[in-house]
């Protein structure tokens, strides 16, 4: 079967997780392809796993009128390589996949929801075209997916899908490369003694993880216990707008810019904080979680499928820094609590969110959808 995944960006939380599902595909059944916007670490780490790559030229994150061509070049490609499953990601990427499958006749198209689209710090205008992108190629999809229940909930409240057609499949990680617990040697590289307090995060300084919020969230933190150490893995637009909140409030945060290695610095955190404003699962908080670090979160989208309250770390409404820095000291305060609810968090992402599983749901799906029987059964009379 060949089988071409669709994303605007192959970065990030959804760029990771396609690349995941596109490696963790059985090789003797499927030819995994993935087209996308050029650009970004990942797509050299989808070529050494074996996988297809079109970079499409003209694509870009936002709509302009060259996605015409870029449309024209999506169709030509699923015409020319005749997939047998179109997977599409993200609202521009699965427009544009969905209308070239459709006008490729391909036999079955799937699309991830991997958050919603638009969410209410957009204007009105761009959450209505996205709205509307989204419920045009409705009809053009057999089977749709989701990261987390919430988020399958949203689609279909707002007629994205239709009710009863999303199918739960789990962002797993690469559960590999990350340790189990602390590990010391990530604390030395971060250059803070164990005899500190160390809290952090990792994400895009951007508007949707509220960068701005985590400096805030630290000061206040900080003005409580002054000994507490701050870092911020990541990079982005914001990142000047970070260095100058933070000199402001007075408040020293270790800014490392983007590190590939991010998933296993987490390890030396005694915290790691999230303050995203949306969210579709939170891919550095699965991660995280994984390592058995106390987590607080924003109670946003499909983060508290991920992450209970008081069993797998502390949730706090989103924009409200004063109260993920008032989580983050109590458990600081109560670090055998803290521990407890690390573990949870740990036994939660590794006996559910393994590429294994994802892979294996997306197998059955696209078999659902073929007509095909599982693998391992023989052929009956």
């Amino acid at each position: 079967m060949k089988v071409l995944h669709v994303i605007t960006r192959l970065q990030a939380g959804a760029g990771g997780n396609t690349l995941l599902s596109a490696r963790g595909m059985d090789p003797a059944r499927y030819e995994v392809w993935i087209a996308g916007v050029p650009g970004g670490e990942l797509w050299e780490h989808a070529r050494a796993a074996g996988v297809r790559t079109v970079e499409i030229p003209g694509f870009r994150h936002t709509l302009t009128p060259a996605d015409l061509l870029v449309l024209w070049r999506l169709v030509r490609l699923v015409r020319r390589e005749r997939f047998t499953v179109v997977h599409t990601h993200s609202a521009k990427g699965g427009f544009l996949g969905r209308v070239a499958a459709r006008l490729g006749h391909t036999p079955v198209v799937v699309h991830t929801f991997h958050g919603l689209s638009f969410h209410p710090y957009q204007s009105r205008r761009r959450r209505f075209l996205y709205r509307r992108l989204e419920r045009v190629t409705r009809r053009f999809t057999h089977r749709f997916l989701a990261v987390s229940p919430r988020v399958a909930e949203q689609a279909v409240a707002e007629r994205l899908a239709p009710p009863g057609s999303v199918q739960v499949v789990p962002s797993a990680v690469d559960l590999d490369r990350i340790p189990e617990r602390f590990d010391p040697l990530a604390r030395r590289v971060l250059t803070v003694p164990r005899t500190r307090a160390l809290v952090g995060t990792v994400g895009r300084l951007d508007i949707q993880k509220a960068p701005l919020d985590f400096v805030r969230m630290a000061a206040a933190l900080h003005a409580e216990r002054p000994g507490t150490a701050f870092v911020m893995i990541g990079d982005g637009p914001l990142e000047q707008d970070v260095r100058r909140l933070a000199a402001e409030l007075g408040v020293e945060v270790t800014l490392t810019g983007n590190r590939p290695d991010a998933a296993w610095l987490v390890s030396g955190l005694d915290l790691f904080v999230i303050t995203s404003l949306y969210e579709g699962l939170g891919r550095a908080l699965t991660e995280a979680l994984a390592t058995a670090r106390p987590v607080v979160a924003t109670a946003v989208n499909g983060v508290p499928d991920l992450v209970e309250h008081g069993a797998t770390g502390l949730l706090v409404p989103p924009a409200a820094p004063r109260r993920a820095a008032e989580a983050a000291l109590w458990l600081l305060d109560h670090p055998h609590e803290a521990a407890k609810m690390g573990r949870q968090g740990q036994w939660r992402v590794r006996g559910t969110f393994t590429p294994h599983a994802m892979c294996a749901a997306l197998d059955t799906c696209y078999r659902d959808l073929l007509g095909l029987p599982p693998p391992d059964r023989e052929p009956g009379p």
